[in-house]
């Protein structure tokens, strides 16, 4: 299944009620639904509501977005603020939305609820442990950690210097990976705050996916997916990425996993996208065609479907091949 939206592709993500597309002219597209005007300018960032049903967005409108089956709801709006960093917990029923220098934490299931932490420079981008409980702020000099339920705290400061952008917690909980505005990941083992330096890339990391049950984790940034090992206690320490599914000339712009497989997408910036399984090397391109880069990538949790989105509106939903 393919479209063409006509806007820049923001996000796209597997939901309850189908697969969902943000979209840079402030729209949400959920399949089989008619698609919901979610604000007045351009989504920043999205993510899946904690119940599954629709997706959480942030605009450049100052508003927090409830979309799903048709319909629209605020949960939140900052007048004369961006909201551009968006996370949910499905686990807690968290969702955390940063705008500036302020990340604000919500509960759904009790309007009575409101944290706001305060850092020194602004927020780019946020991540829940597994269990909802911690949450993580890139700034510039490093991630903040914070218990998200509690009000009145001084957070642990992860230290690295530079611009932050973007976090992923790993599946055990025993990592912080962060990406930096710089072409390169940082990453720290919390069990001691350990650094753990992962450079080496031509270009900026956007996302990363992991993948074979915690043991992998793959990013984009290359001319194929970077994959990082993470089997054992030390995770990547000391250990060297492999590069797979290297394009000449071409550049890795997205990557997509499901957590208990070992299937992975990768989106290129020439509109094609492809699919591997790291463990034999087999690669097929779900699509083929050459067009404007890929900005957005998602692979259902059951590994059986990937949604790909481009900076030109181009936009597709297939079934993941076999590859046997």
């Amino acid at each position: 299944m393919n479209f063409d939206f006509d806007a820049y592709v923001t996000a796209a993500a597997f939901t309850e009620q189908g697969c969902a597309f943000a979209l840079g002219d402030g729209t949400v597209h959920i399949e089989t639904f008619n698609p919901v005007q979610a604000h007045q300018g351009a989504i920043l960032a999205a993510a899946v509501h904690p119940s599954g049903k629709g997706l959480v967005s942030g605009g450049d409108d100052g508003r927090l977005v409830w979309s799903q089956a048709g319909k629209a709801v605020e949960l939140a709006s900052i007048k004369g603020r961006w909201i551009d960093a968006v996370a949910t917990s499905a686990a807690s029923g968290l969702i955390a939305y940063a705008a500036g220098r302020e990340v604000h934490v919500i509960d759904p299931a009790d309007p009575a609820f409101h944290n706001v932490f305060v850092h020194e420079k602004s927020v780019a981008g946020l991540a829940f442990d597994p269990k909802g409980r911690r949450l993580a702020c890139a700034t510039y000099g490093g991630a903040a950690l914070w218990f998200a339920r509690i009000a009145v705290q001084k957070p642990m400061m992860l230290k690295w210097a530079g611009s932050h952008i973007f976090l992923a917690f790993s599946p055990d909980s025993k990592f912080l990976i962060s990406s930096m505005q710089e072409n390169q990941l940082h990453g720290w083992r919390l069990e001691g705050a350990k650094d753990m330096r992962m450079g080496g890339y031509p270009a900026k990391v956007k996302n990363l996916a992991f993948l074979a049950k915690g043991a992998a984790m793959a990013t984009s940034g290359a001319g194929g997916a970077v994959v990082w090992p993470f089997a054992g206690g030390s995770g990547p320490m000391g250990k060297e990425a492999a590069e797979v599914g290297f394009e000449a000339g071409g550049q890795v712009t997205a990557v997509a996993a499901a957590l208990e497989g070992t299937r992975l997408a990768a989106g290129l910036d020439d509109g094609r996208v492809w699919v591997m399984d790291i463990r034999t090397g087999k690669r097929e391109f779900l699509r083929a065609d050459k067009g404007e880069a890929v900005s957005a990538l998602a692979m259902s949790d059951d590994g059986s479907r990937i949604a790909w989105g481009c900076e030109d509106g181009a936009a597709g939903v297939a079934a993941a091949p076999t590859l046997g």
